[in-house]
């Protein structure tokens, strides 16, 4: 397939810019894979279509405060460094803006209390920069930081988002993006899942600004994907394999779930426990080993997201959903509604 066939029209309206004023009560789009028929709810209707023995899980990254607002040494210019990837301790991959400013061997200075110098340049146009600071990085992140949003919320990070960009669930510091299907749960809807003999499983995938990163080539063979870190226990596996091996459904909550179980999987079809790094791109036509139901948002036109879970249905499907939420005024992308796929 190619890059083309991904192409939709979305009404700017319909890019949401704050979140549902209820987790679980946004809109939620049910696409039955068996007979191509569409029901509509809202998303704690979910439960309903969980039963006894499914094993949900769920990506239990926690979004930080990437975004610093500094200046350049000397001249005072203003910039944005956006933190991607620690390499060790102090020293990090990161995006600045604007980048034509911030060259080799300037010194940052990012509020009272962090100086960062660069040292590199990276491949995908970025830093490398070492940061001098005294005491614990990640409390002087949390207090100086700003929510990461992604670039389509034309709007300034409130406070509100620091709660709101992030899952109730949210336990394991590193991503930069959130898991926005995972966005819609509340701990009473987990709670009730649970009780209803659902096996919820965690695992670890922090996400990237790969995520929203344009695929710019009509060869989708020729995309590249940036490369995220994955954690699955071997409690995680297991409880995976037992729904599968007695012929329960595994519900991957996001793509970013879906990417971690088919990255991290034997040759006969089993979830293998690992940790380390993904750069797997799943586009149509794909055989999935492991995930047999998907919740997740609705994406960007000819994003890796959307060809995904047209993987997962078909393209034909999916853009026949996507036209009837468009249609019916769903609200799309990371604060927007959401969509299951059985």
């Amino acid at each position: 397939m190619k890059l083309s066939d991904f192409k939709y029209n979305l009404p700017e309206k319909l890019i949401a810019q704050y979140p549902s004023e209820q987790r679980d009560k946004c809109k939620l789009l049910v696409v039955q894979r068996s007979d191509e028929s569409l029901q509509e709810g809202l998303f704690s209707d979910v439960l309903s279509y969980m039963h006894e023995g499914d094993c949900l899980v769920l990506n239990e990254t926690k979004v930080f405060p990437a975004r610093l607002e500094g200046t350049k040494d000397k001249t005072d210019a203003k910039v944005e460094v956006f933190l991607l990837r620690e390499l060790e301790a102090g020293l990090w991959e990161v995006l600045v803006r604007p980048a034509r400013k911030v060259r080799v061997g300037n010194r940052l200075s990012i509020g009272d209390d962090l100086v960062c110098d660069v040292i590199d340049n990276t491949v995908s146009g970025g830093r490398v920069v070492r940061f001098n600071y005294g005491g614990d990085f990640y409390k002087i992140v949390e207090k100086i930081g700003k929510s990461p949003l992604p670039p389509y919320i034309k709007r300034d990070p409130e406070s509100s988002d620091k709660d709101r960009y992030q899952t109730v669930y949210a336990k394991v510091r590193g991503a930069v993006a959130a898991p926005t299907a995972g966005l819609h749960f509340t701990n009473k809807l987990i709670d009730r899942i649970e009780k209803k003999g659902v096996t919820v499983v965690r695992i670890v995938l922090h996400l990237g600004l790969g995520s929203f990163r344009p695929v710019v080539v009509e060869d989708l063979s020729r995309h590249k994907m940036d490369s995220e870190f994955f954690d699955i226990s071997d409690q995680a596996a297991n409880q995976i394999n037992a729904a599968k091996r007695n012929k329960k459904k595994v519900i991957a909550v996001g793509t970013s779930v879906v990417r971690a179980l088919e990255t991290s999987v034997t040759s006969e079809g089993w979830a293998k426990s690992g940790r380390g790094w993904t750069d797997k791109f799943i586009y149509p036509p794909y055989d999935f080993k492991i995930v047999d139901s998907m919740i997740t948002n609705f994406h960007l036109p000819c994003s890796t997201l959307l060809m995904l879970v047209s993987a997962f249905a078909s393209r034909d499907l999916i853009l026949k959903a996507y036209r009837k939420a468009i249609r019916d005024k769903y609200m799309f992308y990371s604060y927007g509604d959401a969509m299951m796929i059985l």
